[in-house]
């Protein structure tokens, strides 16, 4: 991961499933992740058969999306971004520690307020998951 992405998200380990910001276009984006053994959430999501859990994946899709709307411009270097819903949710293969991830997003709408984007997520050229969600968009609060 670079420094690069630590400046387009709030996120930080162990909670950052973003490795680098391959593309962007105004109407896409595409991000990759590689998931080692070394993630937190393989110790209990299973023992025996380690997976990334689905909501991760949709996570990190999430995640890439916000990273590459900020990369482009879109988003204020303040703004934080929060998921308020997730549709069209969608588990077609397991992903295992070791594997990377490609994600691919697609911008529905994108405003100052909320953000409405679709992506799917790949190991290779095979469709791992898909989803759509809509994040709020707002400063972050003073405390």
């Amino acid at each position: 991961m670079s420094n690069e992405i630590e400046e387009l998200l709030p996120h930080r380990e162990p909670f950052l499933f973003v490795d680098e910001i391959v593309s962007f276009n105004d109407e896409t984006i595409t991000a990759r992740h590689v998931f080692t053994e070394k993630e937190f959430f393989f110790k209990g999501h299973f023992p025996q058969y380690p997976v990334v859990p689905g909501v991760i994946l949709v996570e990190t899709m999430a995640q890439s999306g916000g990273a590459g709307l900020r990369k482009q411009g879109k988003l204020g270097g303040d703004a934080l971004f929060f998921l308020a819903s997730v549709d069209k949710v969608k588990f077609r293969r397991q992903v295992r520690p070791g594997e990377e991830v490609r994600s691919e997003i697609t911008n529905l709408r994108v405003s100052a307020k909320m953000i409405k984007q679709s992506g799917k997520a790949y190991v290779g050229d095979e469709l791992a998951a898909e989803a759509e969600w809509l994040c709020l968009v707002g400063p972050a609060p003073s405390v």
